[in-house]
């Protein structure tokens, strides 16, 4: 059994974007050598998901608002108040409690089976990096693991 590690740095540009990354796990597994087993792949951010779906221009509008329905960027959220929260604060803090919402829909990682070299994805799926809060470098681990 082996295991190969890369680390994604994608640069975003807002939030919400959905940016395909479908490409570079492909590439990374083919250099990988592993013909048979598993690719996870991880954000490292808790406002930033990893999620299959559709690249669809419509959908991925429709996504969006969805997310934007359910978790309002002007909503109100404790995590936003300052004079009250003291956790977890660092210089340049922002108000982003509608993304940590938002990330509670989707998913920090997906897994899928890499069968006779290739990933096993169905016709119209793609892997996202789900930016939800704003633009920055973000971290994605993709670890495949097989033989």
């Amino acid at each position: 059994m082996q295991t190969k590690t890369k680390k994604l740095k994608i640069k975003t540009k807002k939030g919400p974007q959905f940016i395909d990354i479908t490409e570079d796990i492909v590439d990374f597994i083919n250099k990988s050598g592993i013909k048979d087993g598993l690719a996870a792949i991880c954000s490292q951010h808790t406002t930033a998901a990893v999620k299959v779906n559709e690249n669809e221009p419509l959908l991925i509008e429709d996504m969006t608002k969805f997310l934007e329905k359910l978790a309002p960027v002007n909503g109100a959220y404790n995590h936003n108040d300052f004079k009250r929260r003291t956790v977890n604060m660092c210089a340049g803090e922002c108000a982003n409690g509608h993304s940590h919402c938002q990330h509670l829909l989707l998913s920090t990682s997906e897994t899928l089976p890499i069968i006779a070299g290739k990933l096993q994805l169905g016709a119209w799926q793609r892997i996202f990096l789900v930016e939800l809060d704003h633009a920055r470098e973000r971290q994605v681990i993709v670890q495949v693991i097989g033989e």
